[in-house]
């Protein structure tokens, strides 16, 4: 079971998270997330477990004062797949427009994004 751990103390190493969580049973791994740019933790991580040893983990943990600091622990969800976006986003999606996308300058009032064109929606008038 994987396990999310938030409203961690910031100075909090992941060998204090690991023996937190080994009071209720074996821990596969222990990762606390840190900030790339200043190597410091942004204040959460997450543990594995085996699944019955993680429930009971969660149900002992979740609330628990941490250096003054009440955690938050729960089942994590399952991560959504990185790059399969749908729409939006800085080039319009299928809505038409979008960075000069899809002609020039101008454009009319249904064509969007910046320097217009008709994009699927075409001109109208």
């Amino acid at each position: 079971m994987n396990i999310f751990v938030a409203s961690l103390p910031f100075n909090l190493r992941e060998e204090h998270l690991r023996e937190l969580f080994e009071a209720y049973g074996e821990v596969s791994s222990a990762k606390l997330i840190m900030d790339r740019e200043t190597g410091k933790s942004k204040g959460f991580g997450f543990v594995e477990m085996d699944d019955e040893e993680g429930q009971k983990a969660i149900e002992g943990l979740n609330g628990m004062q941490v250096s003054g600091r009440a955690i938050a622990v729960s089942q994590a969800e399952d991560r959504k797949p990185s790059g399969n976006r749908t729409g939006g986003g800085f080039g319009g999606g299928n809505r038409g427009g979008g960075f000069n996308r899809g002609g020039g300058a101008g454009g009319s009032r249904n064509s969007g994004g910046y320097g217009g064109g008709g994009g699927q929606r075409g001109n109208r008038y």
